[in-house]
């Protein structure tokens, strides 16, 4: 777990970040929209789907593993749900939804469980596992739907598109379930028997093994809520795009483990905490944000995002240094 002056450190970038990012497109642009309610609840509607993976994520480099098919899977996810939906026809409007919800978390548990169980069993590296599942997952996703997208607005109830575009309270509700997904992610890793097993298998997982715990079963189960999580912010997506796409999630990787490492996690495993892991999330959403306001291109964008998660694993790894040298 990180020190809580550590936690404060990355409040006070994200602080920073926000004023920054207000000034300069303040001094940019002639009608300045960063500050205002409508900008922020964007902001927040799009760091919700982010923030829900990177929690699983999180859990997941804590073990001193790695994920990268969050978001082939992502759209995997969001193609079973549509094309469940659209089978069971609007005419049994609640099962319709209960039915969609419960297929795309049932497609992200499955595939998150035979990411941790084939790199436990075959003692596979879990970035070739899950590198391999990203192709995997989005070439299922084009196939179900033969490479196309279908509309879901008019034939499923209007209430369910509510979930990913309203707002409760003068927040998203997809930010509100963000939020449970946090504090559950928190109470998982700070109050539970998986989370300290978590913890002491990213630290040292053959020292883990001689304790008694039964790091495989942990593992699978780690990646298996991890994928679970995946199922839930498609649940969001679908609601929000208001369709089945086969080409989302392209990247998402990237954000979720930019997120986790920006929060503190370690790469190295052993520590992190999932508060951090949302502030990293709002970083994220704030620079992608700001300069699209500033008239950035999306290629000078993923550069910024780049040099930040470098920026991020260098200072882990000072840190890291500075805590063995000592």
């Amino acid at each position: 777990m990180m020190k809580k002056h550590s936690q404060w450190s990355i409040v006070i970038v994200f602080i920073v970040l926000v004023l920054a990012m207000g000034l300069a497109e303040s001094l940019l642009r002639d009608h300045p929209v960063f500050f205002k309610p409508a900008n922020l609840s964007n902001i927040l509607l799009q760091t919700s789907i982010n923030t829900i993976i990177a929690v699983g994520m999180t859990l997941i480099i804590i073990t001193a593993g790695i994920d990268l098919s969050v978001g082939s899977l992502l759209a995997l996810c969001n193609v079973v749900m549509g094309l469940t939906m659209l089978h069971v026809g609007a005419e049994l409007a609640s099962f319709q939804i209960i039915l969609g919800c419960l297929m795309a978390i049932v497609a992200g548990s499955t595939v998150g469980w035979f990411n941790g169980s084939v790199s436990h069993r075959w003692n596979i590296p879990p970035f070739i596992v899950t590198l391999g599942m990203l192709g995997v997952a989005r070439g299922l996703a084009l196939w179900l739907i033969d490479s196309q997208t279908e509309n879901l607005i008019g034939q499923v109830p209007a209430g369910f598109f509510a979930l990913g575009n309203q707002t409760l309270l003068g927040i998203p509700i997809s930010a509100w379930i963000a939020l449970i997904v946090v504090g559950a992610g928190h109470v998982i890793l700070n109050y539970t028997p998986l989370g300290r097993y978590a913890i002491a298998i990213g630290a040292n997982e053959q020292a883990a093994h001689l304790a008694g715990i039964r790091v495989g079963r942990i593992k699978v189960l780690i990646y298996t809520l991890g994928g679970l999580l995946v199922g839930v912010a498609a649940i969001i997506q679908t609601s929000r795009l208001g369709s089945a796409n086969p080409t989302i999630g392209a990247g998402f990787e990237l954000f979720a483990i930019a997120a986790v490492i920006i929060g503190g996690t370690s790469l190295m495993g052993g520590r992190g905490t999932i508060i951090g892991t949302l502030v990293g999330a709002l970083i994220i959403g704030v620079l992608n944000n700001g300069l699209t306001l500033l008239n950035i291109p999306d290629e000078i964008k993923q550069i910024v995002i780049g040099l930040v998660i470098i920026l991020a694993v260098l200072i882990d790894r000072i840190r890291q240094n500075a805590k063995g040298a000592s």
